[in-house]
């Protein structure tokens, strides 16, 4: 397994400021943090840039519900997988607004307090990544769990479908902790019947050359993997639904 650091961050939108509030250090000892005091982000999410298509605003959406590897930490907005992954479906022809609901430092709680707030609107799909900022505060995997099957449930319940995003998480807590925390998302996916990207970060993660220099985000080239990564699940989940959706 390739192990991985992650970087907690507070992001606000005005001029792309990113203020950094913590760093998981060497060797595997983290920190954690989440969007604000009371973890809901302050300022609206908009979707993210996105070529010129007649009444786009009227679109089905497809909602990127994460955290800073959702966001797009350090890179130009364009440049998010969100924002890759809306240029991929104009060209493949789909009719879809991707909307970026990703916020740094947030937690698998975090995404149950705000899921509503994100999820505005005629969605149809969610892509669901969280839970790294979970296991870099080492908190139960039982929890962890438990407010993804929330978010689960209650996406479906307004008829959406539901692509669940796997990670993995530092080795510092035990090889118990790793592996009960590994097992989760496809325990997880199987239980609730959803779709499963088996692991978000493949290859990228402990790639130099594809990560921004504190060794966490990916950069660029990085970013274009990822968006592979989530194209080649969502595609067929689209495929079926046709070209605007049911």
């Amino acid at each position: 397994m390739t192990h991985f650091k992650f970087h907690c961050l507070a992001r606000f939108a005005p001029g792309r400021t990113v203020v950094s509030l913590g760093l998981a250090a060497a060797l595997g000892v983290g920190s954690a943090c989440s969007g604000g005091r009371d973890g809901q982000p302050k300022l609206p999410i908009a979707p993210p840039p996105t070529t010129s298509v007649p009444d786009r605003a009227a679109l089905p959406k497809i909602v990127a519900l994460g955290d800073s590897l959702t966001a797009g930490y350090g890179l130009p907005g364009e440049k998010s997988y969100p924002a890759l992954l809306q240029k991929k479906l104009d060209a493949a022809g789909y009719k879809y607004v991707v909307v970026n609901a990703g916020v740094s430092g947030d937690t698998s709680a975090g995404g149950v307090r705000r899921l509503d707030w994100s999820m505005q609107g005629d969605v149809r799909v969610v892509i669901l990544e969280l839970g790294a900022n979970d296991g870099l505060r080492g908190l139960p995997v039982s929890a962890m769990q438990r407010n993804l099957q929330i978010i689960i449930d209650r996406v479906r319940a307004r008829k959406a479908t539901v692509i669940l995003c796997g990670m993995e998480t530092l080795p510092n807590l035990g090889k118990e902790y790793t592996e009960q925390f590994r097992a989760a998302y496809a325990q997880l996916a199987k239980q609730e019947g959803v779709v499963l990207l088996p692991f978000f970060l493949a290859g990228v993660a402990g790639k130099p050359e594809l990560n921004q220099d504190d060794g966490i985000h990916p950069n660029e080239k990085g970013e274009e993997i990822v968006v592979e990564n989530v194209w080649k699940t969502l595609e067929p989940v689209l495929a079926g639904k046709g070209k605007t959706g049911p």
